[in-house]
């Protein structure tokens, strides 16, 4: 079968039953002097405390960080006294968050595991972020770094060159996009970014790697991110407010002949997505995408299937993105304003939409919120993005 098509009667499994609750941050700190186990310890700390729950309970572990080694998540158990039965590290980067929800809503299922903590979380020291980026791949390593290209600034601006021309996306597309998640960030306690962003400022900001300016740029920070996934009747006998799990995607390496990547994997599988959860894309209230860089967010618009490839640039300006607008889009700001805290930017917008449908948000509501569609992406190997994924979740 061509990649971009699915076998409908593919047949899998639903749901059913599957549901996320006790969404927690830990706040973002610019720099930090503590290690990332302290950072996912803390997550994990408040999942325990705020569920009444011990350690020993957990019996499901999923974990995703950068600046953990050389410790795993197996590491982690005995720094955390926990002994799961089933455990997970994920090094997928800002896919990890969705692939962590699917993998810990199969082992509920399967009766791997009652109460999986879902954490990701980073430290964020004065030369971190730069080690991080001279190691990120062996194609960072060889290929990238030694010839001065230190992350991904560089290829993202040749991705987001490559759809500017292709598609006519003007940095005032981009600016709109910055701006709103911006307003929807100043009521969000720990965002990195607490002030007000103009158009004028957003133009007028210095060049990173052109087309890539500086508000297109996230700020690296330490902080983690965590939640609980479980049925529904465990979440009930907690007393723990929860969504229901609808569908989920996960799709890595796609469409390798693109010379330039101007689709991630969501679009292979998109199909299944909503007809899994038995909704269209107009039914969902809000959207959090990954948003690393502008460009991935209005690509994720178009293969998520808010409108056909290429139509971004028009769906932006016909749309606003505040968490009043016609199309609430990243509710608390995403890593654009909140900050990128390392893998915990992973979980940013899963643990956002939690919040958000149980009626808990820590900024400004989305009104009568029923549903939402939350997007990953991640793993920038050289060129581009490897890992994609998506999730339907509800309000219960």
């Amino acid at each position: 079968m061509a990649q971009g098509a699915r076998d409908k009667s593919s047949g899998r499994q639903s749901y059913d039953g599957v549901v996320a609750c006790l969404p927690v941050t830990i706040p973002y700190r610019r720099y930090s002097t503590n290690t990332a186990q302290w950072w996912l310890g803390r997550a994990l700390r408040e999942l325990t405390t705020r569920a009444n729950l011990r350690p020993a309970d957990i019996d499901g572990l999923a974990v995703s960080s950068f600046t953990l080694a050389p410790d795993t998540a197996i590491g982690l158990t005995q720094h955390f006294g926990v002994s799961p039965r089933w455990l997970d590290h994920i090094p997928f980067g800002g896919a990890s968050g969705i692939v962590a929800l699917r993998r810990a809503a199969r082992a509920v299922q399967a009766g791997d595991a009652e109460i999986v903590a879902c954490i990701a979380g980073d430290t964020n020291h004065v030369d971190s972020f730069r080690k991080t980026l001279s190691n990120f791949s062996r194609f960072a390593q060889d290929a990238v770094y030694p010839y001065g290209a230190g992350g991904a600034n560089a290829s993202f601006a040749l991705i987001t060159k490559n759809y500017m021309n292709q598609y006519g996306a003007k940095r005032e597309d981009f600016a709109k996009l910055c701006i709103a998640q911006r307003d929807n960030a100043l009521a969000i306690p720990f965002a990195m970014m607490k002030k007000k962003l103009t158009l004028d400022e957003y133009m007028a900001a210095r060049p990173i790697a052109d087309p890539v300016h500086l508000f297109d740029c996230v700020m690296p920070c330490a902080g983690a991110e965590g939640l609980l996934v479980c049925r529904e009747d465990v979440a009930k006998s907690l007393t723990l407010p929860y969504v229901r799990v609808l569908s989920i995607i996960e799709r890595h390496n796609a469409f390798t002949s693109d010379p330039i990547q101007t689709r991630g994997g969501w679009a292979v599988d998109i199909a299944e997505l909503w007809s899994m959860a038995g909704l269209k894309p107009d039914a969902v209230d809000f959207v959090q995408t990954y948003d690393d860089y502008p460009v991935i967010v209005m690509m994720q618009l178009e293969d998520l299937g808010f409108c056909t490839k290429g139509e971004g640039p028009d769906f932006v300006r016909s749309h606003t993105f505040t968490n009043d607008g016609s199309f609430p889009q990243n509710t608390s700001g995403g890593q654009l304003s909140v900050g990128q805290a390392g893998a915990a930017g992973g979980l940013l917008g899963l643990v956002e939409a939690v919040r958000q449908l149980i009626g808990a948000p820590l900024g400004t509501p989305v009104r009568d919120a029923r549903s939402c569609v939350v997007s990953g992406f991640g793993m920038i190997n050289y060129d581009r993005g490897l890992s994609s994924g998506a999730a339907i979740i509800a309000r219960a």
